[in-house]
């Protein structure tokens, strides 16, 4: 009987045990639930929280610059508080990976998430160029060569007429070799989707031809309503057989398209032995004479239906444009008056 008593006190001791263990357990876990539950909570608020600096920073991070580096370099920029606590979460949410190189513009009072997600889609700062439409080949190369933002230098000329002169956006460590290349590359992916497009019965034979003659077209004129009808003027007369006549290629063959810096000369004029010298020569130049657009080019090859065959300039910027040479002579004569009363 005795024996009976001492076993139900040792199962009774060992369940209170147990118990008690249990007890101390789920305290123990609950105490840890709760402290995570705030850590959480206080990590999540510390991130989301506007950041200490009041004004735009700018920040270069380097290639290669782990999580370490990168947290401590927007810590000593003042744009975050702790690199401890941008470590955690970048860490927690594991892109730490994920986060790119470059320049980078952090809005005054930008959060760690937002400088996190910034910095994860690689939305650095864009720099841009432009190389405007008519640019010869080298003159867009000093364009690019003059930029302060680019890097690298471009040593040699590509062939007149094989850029595409646009706005071009790049990141500063870009290299002016890179923009040259995709102008290049624009102007070939614009001429492949144009040229099966283009009008019936054109006087050009070659894609190359028509880059030449938007090059005339693009030289001459600076108005972008004006290059449809400048190309079904020269479209016409290469129809018939009648020479181009364009001033812009004799300056091309005098000075390579850099300006001549005054008027053509009678004897320029006349100078047989230009070979860009459309006044003698039949058809088109050898080369184009500069780096024509993307609208040049699709005058070129989907031009008006018109009858002109002449042009010249009207006073206002533009040309007056006309289907005979009688017309042309009025509108040439009223052109002289026009300088004359500006002299």
């Amino acid at each position: 009987m005795s024996e009976q008593k001492s076993e139900k006190k040792k199962t009774g001791l060992v369940g209170k045990l147990l118990t008690g263990f249990l007890v101390l357990l789920l305290a123990g876990i609950v105490i840890v639930a709760a402290a995570a539950w705030f850590s959480w909570n206080w990590l999540q608020s510390e991130v989301a929280a506007p950041g200490p600096h009041a004004e735009e920073t700018v920040l270069t991070l380097p290639r290669g610059a782990g999580l370490i580096t990168i947290a401590n370099q927007l810590e000593n920029a003042g744009v975050i508080e702790d690199a401890l606590v941008f470590r955690a979460w970048v860490t927690i949410d594991g892109g730490d990976r994920d986060l790119r190189a470059g320049e980078y513009a952090i809005p005054a009072g930008a959060s760690m998430l937002d400088i996190y997600d910034q910095l994860r889609e690689g939305n650095t700062i864009q720099y841009f160029v432009t190389a405007p439409e008519g640019r010869t080949s080298a003159q867009i190369v000093r364009i690019l060569n003059e930029n302060p933002v680019l890097t690298g230098e471009i040593t040699d000329i590509p062939a007149e007429g094989t850029l595409l002169p646009e706005t071009y956006s790049f990141h500063r460590g870009d290299t002016r070799q890179h923009i040259l290349d995709r102008m290049r590359a624009d102007q070939q992916a614009l001429i492949e989707e144009l040229w099966p497009n283009r009008a019936e019965d054109l006087p050009i034979d070659t894609p190359e031809e028509a880059i030449i003659l938007a090059s005339v077209v693009e030289k001459e004129t600076g108005v972008a309503a004006e290059r449809p009808l400048v190309a079904s003027v020269f479209v016409n007369r290469l129809r018939r057989g009648i020479r181009l006549e364009s001033d812009p290629t004799i300056i091309y063959g005098i000075t390579g398209g850099e300006p001549l810096g005054r008027g053509i000369r009678r004897s320029e004029l006349d100078n047989d032995e230009n070979p860009y010298n459309t006044y003698f020569v039949d058809g088109l130049p050898p080369t184009p004479i500069a780096n024509p657009g993307r609208d040049a080019i699709a005058a070129v090859l989907n031009p008006p239906d018109t009858d002109y065959l002449f042009f010249v300039a009207d006073g206002t910027g533009g040309h007056a444009f006309a289907a005979t040479y009688r017309e042309h002579q009025r509108n040439v004569a009223n052109w002289r008056r026009i300088e004359r009363e500006r002299r």
